[in-house]
């Protein structure tokens, strides 16, 4: 097994898309990862606050991960920037006129040259509850137990956390919320064959265009932490230092296409598909970020008017990217069961958010709902009424917002996946060395 059954089959066309795989190496791996990466190290985007104790709603048994990599070290109150902890107050759509003047006062007193337009301007992009428009359960970051995380103190990477645990998690991901029934059951879910496949793959390709895209979607992003865990292994592990590196054999066991009876590369292509729908999203919210009030505050003035610059220099890149996904071709036809269609999706992954409560080790728990806020707030940029309904004129009205939770999820979380593409390159010159 090795580099003939992985690079032949990981290449070409995507499945109900227009582009390959070829053209995002290209286009990921050498305009779009490195400016990303230093748009990603920036205040702005580093801390992001999380509530790492909600219980699980779905069993009481949770077994907490009591290995030292699995902690995450929350940020004292001292480190994350003023302008941080203000501006990422979010509101109800029954705050009332004492609780803005409150807030105006809290800004204020972070930055009192802000002149009263922006101040206004930054109450606007927080004062609402897109509930019934967002895709996931987000976290109270009112409560208490709510805390800032640096991200880059804390990075995802394997951290042991593997067996029965988390082999469950992904099962009830899966087994109750990918529109699947339950006799269908999923390649290499227990044990082999390829009679298994064939049945899997023949009642998907017989789903609708949304729902097998759901599967897709899951599985992409089930991939893209594969990779990551492969690309960032605990390799050596003594009293002296502990090295992270390349574990080929692990990436091998996941995705190489014979080792895994054609299943790796499937995962892979779902991968691609899942970068193809958060890269849209990115092309679709432009005009939202290019809004002059719009400020990626954080109080460092000079800072916050240089990364706009290079958050918007990113975005008009990933739009001028040549084949982008169409969202149009999902909840098309009737506009009832459009409509059914796109609320079963929507609350199937709210769902799917719930779930990474459940996650035993903190750090893979701190990642996984990052990234699944990410894909949700993605979802939500695509399949909103309010920016649908307001992006052909002047682009997106202030109906449609994003809070910073969302802002740095999403960015975040398509991180993610850029390194996830970018990694896959890098397997594959180990992978030729190997050979």
């Amino acid at each position: 097994p090795g580099i003939q059954g992985y690079a032949s089959v990981v290449s070409g066309y995507l499945d109900d898309c227009t582009c390959d795989v070829e053209t995002i190496d290209k286009f990921n791996n050498y305009r779009l990862f490195p400016r990303l990466q230093k748009l990603l190290e920036s205040d702005y985007f580093r801390y992001y606050k999380v509530n790492l104790r909600k219980p699980c709603p779905f069993w009481n048994d949770i077994n907490q991960c009591g290995r030292r990599d699995c902690a995450v070290k929350p940020c004292h109150s001292d480190e994350v920037p003023d302008g941080i902890k203000s501006a990422s107050y979010k509101y109800s759509k029954e705050a009332n006129l004492l609780e803005e003047c409150e807030q105006a006062e809290r800004l204020g007193a972070v930055d009192e040259s802000l002149s009263e337009e922006t101040q206004k301007a930054v109450l606007q992009w927080t004062k609402h509850d897109d509930s019934s428009d967002s895709f996931c359960e987000v976290d109270d970051i009112q409560s208490p137990d709510a805390e800032y995380v640096d991200l880059l103190l804390n990075p995802e990477r394997y951290t042991g956390y593997k067996g029965p645990d988390a082999w469950r998690i992904w099962s009830v991901i899966y087994e109750e919320n990918c529109f699947k029934p339950q006799t269908i059951q999923r390649p290499l879910a227990s044990g082999q064959g390829k009679h298994k496949e064939n049945t899997f793959y023949s009642w998907l390709e017989g789903l609708c265009v949304e729902k097998r895209a759901f599967y897709r979607l899951i599985s992409g992003l089930h991939a893209s932490i594969n990779v990551h865990l492969s690309a960032r292994y605990l390799l050596q592990d003594n009293w002296l230092e502990k090295k992270w590196g390349h574990n080929v054999t692990e990436f091998q066991q996941r995705f190489d296409g014979v080792l895994t009876e054609g299943e790796g590369p499937r995962r892979l292509k779902n991968l691609y598909f899942l970068y193809l729908i958060e890269l849209r999203a990115l092309s679709k919210v432009l005009p939202f970020f290019e809004r002059p009030d719009f400020q990626l505050f954080t109080g460092n003035k000079v800072q916050d008017v240089e990364n706009k610059e290079l958050l918007l220099e990113i975005l008009h890149e990933v739009k001028s990217f040549p084949l982008h996904f169409d969202e149009n071709s999902f909840f098309a036809g009737d506009k009832n069961e459009a409509h059914k269609l796109k609320e079963d999706f929507r609350l199937h992954f709210r769902n799917i958010s719930r779930i990474m409560d459940c996650v035993g080790c903190f750090k893979c728990r701190l990642w996984g709902k990052l990234q699944t806020q990410g894909l949700g707030t993605a979802l939500k940029i695509l399949f909103s009424e309010k920016l649908i309904a307001n992006m052909p004129e002047s682009g997106p009205s202030y109906e449609f917002q994003l809070t910073r939770q969302e802002i740095v999820s999403l960015f975040n979380a398509f991180g993610r996946i850029s390194t996830s593409v970018r990694e896959l390159e890098n397997f594959r010159h180990l992978l030729q060395n190997v050979h």
